[in-house]
């Protein structure tokens, strides 16, 4: 009897595995499958890269870089000057040209002023013919305009030469500061360059404020003319007298003119001055004071800090879900994790190559689909970076 009761219980138990088996295996594959699906709606479906804006720094013609003001990651801001670019070529320099007719045109001005020391005698022999009174103001009204305008083209043609000469010593001294490191001469050499660059630019300083000057005495020796040939009668004797030496100077004036008018645009082309377009970073630098640049050369490299875009890659099975506009989320894998909503704002047209840094293995390329989604200001990216995307 005992023995039919425990084959029983036995029997019983089997048959409770039986049924009960197949519901648990049930429940967990429910639960496996509920588990998956939760992971897989948590995990990224596509990786992008944020993109930021990249500005390269180049001349529109060749030079020689004379300065860079940055350094390599420092910030600049929007209209900041990065570079200084010398455009005059060497087969422009033609100093010497410069230097003959600024030359031709001081010994015209020494020949002009030679002619008018007998002019003005003569008016001065001549004045006890005429009216004493109206005829010595005239004259010397009229030599003082004269001379004025003498004094200033002497002075803007020495100006002009030993702005040139400036030049020159200030490359001298650049060159003996650099033998002086070498050692290959003496400081003396470097110093004597420096004393004569001294002594001539407090020369030229000199002159500028002589040349004010003289331009302040031209302008009221030409009104006390002006005044006083409006009141008093027309004398043709002394206009006939200078009349020569009037149109030499004016002749000379005019040669003046283009000669300054040339030196000013080289100056403006040895400092031409590169700016920052946006505000960023300097992210690379590609030239170096002195080096030799050509038109498009890139001189420093701009990135601006906060990216303003993803670029995402839909994969074969992912290219027909994206659409313009659709609504996504942009996430960044950072403890604790940053997850923002955003959009779609443009899809490609074809199938490209993925950066590297989105293959899987970096041996073998991978392929998709491009596609840009906005870069909410909230979620903190830098250019480069991968985020994922999700909600394809």
């Amino acid at each position: 009897m005992k023995k039919q009761d425990t084959t029983g219980k036995h029997m019983n138990k089997r048959n409770y595995l039986r049924h009960f088996l197949p519901v648990a295996v049930w429940l967990a594959s429910v639960a496996l499958v509920v588990w998956l699906f939760y992971h897989r709606g948590q995990r990224f479906q596509v990786m992008g890269l944020a993109q930021g804006e990249v500005r390269q720094v180049a001349t529109n013609c060749a030079g020689r870089l004379k300065s860079v003001s940055v350094g390599l990651f420092d910030r600049v801001t929007e209209g900041q000057v990065v570079a200084i670019v010398d455009t005059v070529l060497d087969n422009e320099r033609d100093d010497e040209a410069l230097r003959a007719q600024l030359a031709t045109i001081s010994a015209e001005i020494e020949h002009l002023a030679a002619q008018l020391v007998p002019t003005q005698d003569g008016l001065v022999a001549s004045q006890m013919d005429r009216e004493v009174t109206r005829i010595s103001d005239l004259r010397r009204f009229t030599l003082d305009v004269e001379n004025a305008r003498l004094r200033i083209l002497e002075l803007k043609a020495q100006l002009a030469a030993d702005r040139m000469t400036l030049q020159d010593l200030a490359s001298e001294v650049t060159i003996a500061q650099e033998l002086v490191q070498k050692q290959a001469v003496a400081p003396y050499e470097l110093e004597k360059a420096k004393a004569q660059h001294a002594v001539l630019a407090e020369s030229i300083d000199e002159n500028a404020r002589l040349l004010e000057q003289a331009q302040a005495q031209l302008k009221a020796a030409q009104t006390r003319l002006t005044e006083y040939s409006d009141r008093e009668p027309h004398e043709p004797s002394v206009e006939d007298a200078l009349e020569v030496i009037h149109k030499g100077i004016g002749v000379q004036e005019g040669l003046m003119k283009q000669v300054s008018a040339q030196l000013g645009a080289l100056e403006q082309r040895r400092v031409l001055e590169l700016t920052a377009p946006v505000a960023g970073v300097v992210s690379q630098i590609w030239r170096g004071p002195g080096e030799a640049v050509t038109a498009g050369d890139p001189i420093p490299t701009i990135t601006v800090t906060q990216p303003a875009e993803v670029i995402g890659y839909a994969q074969q099975a992912q290219i027909d879900l994206v659409r313009k506009d659709m609504e996504v989320v942009v996430a960044k894998a950072s403890d604790p994790a940053q997850a923002v909503k955003s959009r779609v704002t443009f899809v490609g047209p074809a199938v490209e190559q993925m950066p590297t840094q989105l293959w899987l293995n970096p041996t073998v390329p991978q392929y998709g689909r491009p596609f840009k989604v906005l870069l909410p200001p909230n979620l903190s990216v830098i250019p480069g970076e991968v985020v994922g995307i999700r909600g394809l």
